[in-house]
């Protein structure tokens, strides 16, 4: 009976020490991206990922895989003096629009040219860190933290640049998603580890705000929709993981990173998911088709 105790902690020690299984690789080296900087990505049409701080604040990156080994990378442009990236969207047609935090805009970029433009500024925003675009209006929504004291606002930025405030004095916003059909926002917030859910309405404002999920613990950034069945897939950050929300607010997976500070995530062309790792400033894939 001794003996068989003695077994039992061995093997329940064991179990405590053993590293937990890792649903992700790297594809890029560490700090490739800047660290904390690394955020925003977003895949483009041709299936080029882009994302924010490629060495340093205040630049863009890209990232594109070339098969099934081998990908390219690189700087893509340099935002003007004063502004810092964090959020990226495209458009219907292809324009990359970039959340800039330090100077109060949504910068717009030209494609073909790389131009970088301001397409909405406010002074009275805090900070816009994410943002989101509707598939049917291409209205864009941006999120607005004030972190010093755990609030912050929402944003409705129409076509023509308009902005638009749809709340404030909300918790730490944070991670913000369209539904693919365009009818749902969905705002989270950092530090009450709240997602909200709201209808959106016809000229692009948005009503019947509700609860949709509640985390005990850590906390939340970045947030993304499945096209295919509206899964919700949410980064948890110190936690190191990025879990799958169904459209009726159920957990359907957990997947855990090699690093703790997930930032952002997006789906590429592949139908796999990237996410940038600001504790590491390099981008995780979950595994899928080409990684063993």
């Amino acid at each position: 009976m001794k003996k068989w105790t003695q077994f039992l902690w061995i093997v329940a020690l064991y179990s405590c020490n053993a590293p937990l299984q890792v649903d992700s690789v790297d594809l890029l080296p560490e700090h490739t991206f800047a660290v904390p900087g690394i955020e925003g990505p977003a895949t483009a049409s041709d299936g080029t990922i882009y994302a924010v701080s490629y060495g340093r604040r205040g630049t863009v990156g890209f990232m594109k895989m070339l098969d099934d080994k081998s990908i390219t990378h690189g700087l893509f442009i340099e935002l003007p003096a004063g502004s810092t990236g964090n959020g990226i969207r495209f458009d219907r047609e292809g324009t990359m629009y970039i959340a800039d935090y330090t100077a109060h805009n949504v910068l717009k970029v030209d494609m073909s040219t790389r131009e970088v433009s301001v397409f909405a500024h406010n002074a009275q925003m805090n900070q816009p860190n994410d943002i989101a675009i509707d598939p049917v209006t291409q209205n864009l929504y941006a999120s607005d933290p004030r972190w010093a004291d755990s609030t912050g606002k929402l944003w409705l930025i129409d076509r023509a640049g308009e902005t638009i405030l749809l709340e404030e004095q909300m918790g730490t916003t944070n991670g913000i998603e369209v539904s693919p059909d365009g009818k749902k926002l969905y705002v989270n917030e950092s530090i009450q580890r709240n997602i909200w859910v709201y209808s959106i309405g016809k000229n692009g404002t948005v009503e019947n705000k509700k609860l949709f999920f509640h985390f005990p613990d850590y906390g939340l950034d970045g947030m993304r929709c499945d096209p295919a069945n509206g899964n919700l897939y949410v980064t948890r950050h110190g936690k190191g993981t990025v879990i799958v929300l169904s459209p009726d607010a159920k957990v359907v997976k957990e997947y855990r990173l090699k690093g703790k500070l997930p930032s952002n995530i997006t789906q590429g062309k592949d139908g796999r998911w990237y996410v940038t790792m600001a504790d590491r400033g390099c981008f995780e894939v979950i595994k899928g088709v080409w990684v063993k």
